[in-house]
């Protein structure tokens, strides 16, 4: 029986622990940015403060800081996601725009683009990245019934957002209607408020439903127990009689 769960259940762990690497690396990568950046900030500013210099090269660099922060903070919320295995495409989309977020971020602070496409450009994509953040965030909550509605008026709601914003920017926010205005206004509330609830409607489907998770995942433990049992028979039995 042994030598039967090995079979079956060495190849499954093998894939999840190699990907539970990636996604620990993947974590560990943006942990580590954003200690390096909060910690060189923090060094930067004791040092103005002591020395009271602070030139446009430092300002810089405080800014590059900065934006790197803000990167591995919203990488960290993609990666959270992503290493619960629920969800692949929302929280990698996320990365990898909060990473070219980030490279145009720190192009505009060093080199100053005066090009209004950059501009349009950099916006656009701060947005979707920062999008992909907050819903890893919110997904990463295990709901039961009862409140897996909010994760999809959250999802309506950013999506429906970014498609008004986004327009609008590359509109240079011009004659914007006022229905327009009011509607990213409710909008911007009832994801707010979403992202407030969801930790709770997520402690409340824990402790309302953890026996039944449990006793689910016994009985599915007991079935696969039963399917060892049935092929260790069966094998013994060809082992028994060769000649079948």
């Amino acid at each position: 029986m042994l030598s039967a769960k090995r079979q079956i259940l060495l190849p499954r762990t093998r894939v999840q622990v190699l990907v539970g690497m990636e996604n620990l690396n993947l974590k560990k990568i943006f942990l580590y940015l954003l200690i390096a950046s909060v910690s060189l900030s923090a060094v930067l500013g004791i040092a103005v403060i002591l020395l009271g210099d602070f030139g446009e090269f430092e300002t810089k660099v405080l800014l590059t800081t900065l934006a790197v922060t803000v990167t591995s903070i919203l990488g960290l919320a993609c990666g959270a996601y992503l290493e619960t295995e629920r969800g692949k495409l929302l929280p990698v989309i996320g990365i990898v725009f909060s990473i070219v977020a980030a490279i145009f971020w720190i192009f505009l602070i060093w080199f100053e683009p005066r090009e209004d496409f950059f501009a349009k450009l950099l916006l656009s994509v701060t947005m979707f990245a920062a999008s992909c953040s907050l819903l890893s965030l919110i997904s990463i909550a295990q709901l039961d019934g009862r409140f897996i509605w909010s994760r999809y008026i959250a999802h309506a709601a950013v999506w429906t957002s970014n498609a008004i914003v986004i327009p609008l920017i590359w509109m240079n926010f011009k004659d914007v209607p006022e229905l327009i205005s009011r509607t990213l206004g409710v909008l911007a509330i009832v994801i707010a408020g979403l992202t407030v609830v969801t930790p709770v409607f997520h402690k409340l489907s824990n402790q309302e439903h953890g026996t039944e998770q449990i006793d689910a995942e016994i009985a599915r433990l007991k079935l696969q127990i039963e399917e060892l049992e049935k092929r260790r028979t069966e094998s013994s039995a060809r082992i028994a009689n060769p000649s079948d």
